[in-house]
C-alpha cells in the first residue's frame, strides 16, 4: 500500500454472533451486546463473504461470541471454501463435539482455534462461569484433532491465570496442538471495565516472558508459540491489526465494518455497514478507515520515528482512551509522553488484592462477584 491507494486487504475478522455460552471478564467485544434480532442473517453474510473473496481476502476468521450457536455456519464456511479462502473457527469449544466437527469439515473448514480460560479446571470455571466448561473444551479439541484438522490453543493471560502459563504449554503439547497463542489481555470491552480485577504485575509479565521464551527455544520444530505481549507493560506499542485498515478489518454481527475492535470508541469516526455498501467501496473509500491508514495523519513523536511503518503509532483506541486523542502517539509506547501515566496505573491496579469481576453478558455487566 501507498499513502495514495489501501492496496488490497487479506484478512476479515467475522464476527457472526455476540451471543455465549461463557461470561468472560476480560471479552474484547463492547459492553453494548448485540442481541439475536440484530445480527445478520445467512443471504446477508454470504453476499458479505463472496464480496470478500472477490476483494482478495485469502482468510477469515469466524469469531463471536460464540460463532458455533449460529446455525447456519456450516453453510458459511462452505462459502468460503467454494472461494478458496481459507477459514478460521475461533471458538469457546464448549458447545463443539465430533458430528459438529465433522461437519465443519465437510463443508471446508481449514483450522480450528480454541481458548481455555485457564490450564486449569477451577479457573476455566471461574473466568467462564459455566460448569464442566474445561473437559469439554478438552473433548472439543481431541475431536478436532482426530477429525484432522490443526488446532491452536488460545490462552488469554490476566492476572487470574498468568501463573499457569507453564501449564498452558503442557496443556497445548497434550492436546496435539500445532499452536499456542500466549495472548495478554488487551484491556479494551469488558477487559477495560474490568482492569482492576485483570492487570497483572510487572514481576509476574516478566516470569511470563521468561517461560515463553525458554519454551520457544526447547520446543522449536514441536511447538509454535505465539505472544501477544501486555501493552500496558510494553516498550513499544503493537501495530493495530497490523496499522489501522492496512492489511485486515473486521464486521460486527449486525454487519458494520471498522478497522478494529475498539473503533466505535472514537466518538467522530462514523462506519459503513457491510450489509448495504459494497465491501470495496468501504475499504476503498470509507472515511472512517481512511482516517489513520498510513502516516500521514501522524502527530510528533510518530511523525519522525524510525519505526512509524512498523507500529504505525499503536493503537488508536488506546490512544483516544488514554490520551483523549485518537492521533496521539499510543500511551503504551516508551516514546510518548504519556508513557508513565500508563506503566503507572498498570502498576496501580496490580498491587493487592484485585477488584471482583463484573462478568459479560447481554443486556448488563452482572455484580461483581
Amino acid at each position: 500500500m501507498s499513502e495514495t491507494s489501501p492496496g488490497l486487504p487479506i484478512g476479515i475478522l467475522a464476527e457472526l454472533t455476540h451471543r455465549c455460552t461463557l461470561q468472560c471478564g476480560y471479552c474484547s467485544n463492547p459492553l453494548e451486546l448485540l442481541k439475536a434480532d440484530r445480527e445478520l442473517g445467512t443471504q446477508a453474510w454470504t453476499s458479505i463473504l463472496e464480496q470478500a473473496a472477490d476483494l482478495g481476502i485469502l482468510q477469515v476468521h469466524l469469531s463471536g461470541g460464540e460463532p458455533t450457536l449460529r446455525r447456519d455456519l456450516p453453510e458459511l464456511v462452505s462459502v468460503l471454501a467454494a472461494r478458496g479462502v481459507y477459514s478460521n473457527l475461533i471458538t469457546a469449544g464448549v458447545g463443539v463435539d465430533a458430528r459438529m466437527v465433522a461437519s465443519l469439515k465437510a463443508a471446508g473448514l481449514d483450522h480450528v482455534q480454541i481458548s481455555f480460560q485457564g490450564a486449569r479446571a477451577e479457573t476455566t470455571e471461574l473466568i467462564g462461569r459455566l460448569k464442566g466448561a474445561h473437559e469439554r473444551k478438552l473433548a472439543a479439541a481431541r475431536a478436532v484433532r482426530e477429525a484432522g484438522l490443526p488446532l491452536t490453543v488460545n490462552a488469554p493471560i490476566h492476572r487470574r491465570n498468568i501463573d499457569e502459563v507453564e501449564l498452558f504449554i503442557e496443556l497445548a503439547l497434550a492436546l496435539g496442538a500445532e499452536r499456542l497463542e500466549i495472548a495478554n489481555v488487551q484491556y479494551y470491552g469488558w477487559a477495560l471495565l474490568n482492569r482492576a480485577a485483570l492487570m497483572p504485575s510487572r514481576e509476574a509479565v516478566e516470569r511470563q516472558i521468561g517461560v515463553v521464551e525458554a519454551a520457544r527455544a526447547s520446543l522449536r520444530g514441536v511447538l509454535a508459540i505465539d505472544f501477544v505481549a501486555s501493552d500496558y507493560y510494553a516498550r513499544y506499542p503493537k501495530a493495530c491489526m497490523g496499522g489501522w485498515a492496512r492489511d485486515a478489518f473486521m464486521i460486527t454481527p449486525d454487519g458494520t465494518a471498522m478497522p478494529c475492535h475498539g473503533a466505535a470508541s472514537i466518538p467522530h469516526l462514523t462506519f459503513d455497514n457491510a450489509a448495504r455498501t459494497p465491501l470495496a467501496d468501504i475499504w476503498a473509500r470509507s472515511p472512517a478507515f481512511e482516517a489513520y491508514r498510513g502516516t500521514a495523519w501522524m502527530k510528533e513523536p510518530c511523525r519522525s520515528c524510525e519505526r512509524r511503518e512498523i507500529d504505525f503509532g499503536g493503537c488508536r483506541c488506546q490512544a483516544m482512551m488514554l490520551a483523549g486523542d485518537a492521533a496521539a502517539t499510543d500511551p503504551a509506547c516508551s516514546l510518548s509522553p504519556l508513557h508513565g501515566r500508563i506503566s503507572g496505573l498498570a502498576e496501580d491496579e496490580a498491587r493487592g488484592a484485585p477488584a471482583p469481576i463484573r462478568y459479560r453478558r447481554i443486556g448488563a455487566a452482572t455484580e461483581p462477584a
